[in-house]
């Protein structure tokens, strides 16, 4: 198989778009593309996001969107029962890790235009793949009330490369080392968005961390920057991922504050 890693990606690649939009390869030229030209918009200005210059017209959902992402998630909501997702990642996933500029990113190789060899999940008939991974800080959900320091999102798309669900991780700091961060790799900085590395990584070891989404808040949003586009299937696991003390250090160290606010619940359809 081709792995797509085109010259000029070490140029461009300490970035790819924001949150979600992981629809183009390489992820990490696509967020350098976008989030540079975009400078009109900041996270800690979401709530203005609908009414920014100079194409107001495409961020509009930021404003008036009735699935718009994050909403605040609590136990009195329930955790999903009508919904099973079914995994099928390779415990060596190729790509490349890199800073997007907002924190920690990864992105799956693969061939040009061919997303089915990705590692999969399937849920409710429907087989998306994985794009890549990236974190925010603080989380984007809340639960109960609380925000942990941080959360990450590892996109999926469908056949043609559509952004179609998030399987969001919340990050915690325990006391004893992540298995799953341990695998990063230590020749990047992790707060330089200049450096890139191809490197393997096991998957498996995060889902491990939170039961392979044994128990999990699902609900029907958005991407949670703009365009804000909705059609997005989200999985929230109840469990956290509690990393190492110093880990936690080194992701808030490579981290902007990146944390959409949340959005109020209206045609969401949770855990329906």
């Amino acid at each position: 198989m081709k792995l797509i890693i085109p010259a000029s990606f070490l140029a461009l690649a300490a970035g790819v778009s924001a949150c979600a939009r992981h629809n183009e390869a390489p992820l990490a030229m696509k967020k350098r593309q976008e989030i540079k030209p975009m400078a009109e918009w900041a996270y800690e200005a979401s709530f203005n996001w609908g009414r920014l210059d100079p194409s107001p017209q495409d961020y509009a959902l930021c404003q008036t969107g009735t699935q718009q992402s994050p909403i605040p998630l609590s136990l009195s909501n329930g955790l999903s029962q009508n919904h099973l997702i079914d995994f099928d990642y390779s415990p060596s996933v190729n790509g490349t890790f890199f800073n997007w500029d907002y924190g920690l990113a990864f992105t799956v190789a693969h061939e040009e235009g061919v997303w089915t060899e990705n590692p999969s999940i399937t849920y409710d008939n429907e087989t998306v793949y994985l794009a890549g991974w990236h974190i925010h800080a603080p989380a984007d959900h809340s639960v109960g009330g609380d925000r942990s320091k941080a959360e990450m999102h590892l996109v999926h798309v469908d056949a043609e490369g559509h952004e179609k669900a998030v399987l969001a991780i919340r990050l915690d700091p325990g006391n004893s080392e992540d298995a799953f961060f341990s695998q990063l790799p230590a020749a990047i900085g992790f707060n330089e968005t200049e450096k890139t590395v191809v490197t393997t990584l096991d998957h498996n070891l995060a889902l491990e961390s939170v039961f392979y989404f044994n128990e999990f808040w699902t609900y029907k949003g958005s991407l949670t920057s703009p365009p804000c586009h909705e059609g997005i299937r989200w999985f929230v696991a109840r469990q956290i991922l509690f990393t190492g003390v110093q880990q936690m250090r080194d992701i808030l160290g490579a981290s902007t504050y990146s944390a959409r606010a949340e959005q109020e619940v209206w045609l969401h359809s949770i855990n329906e």
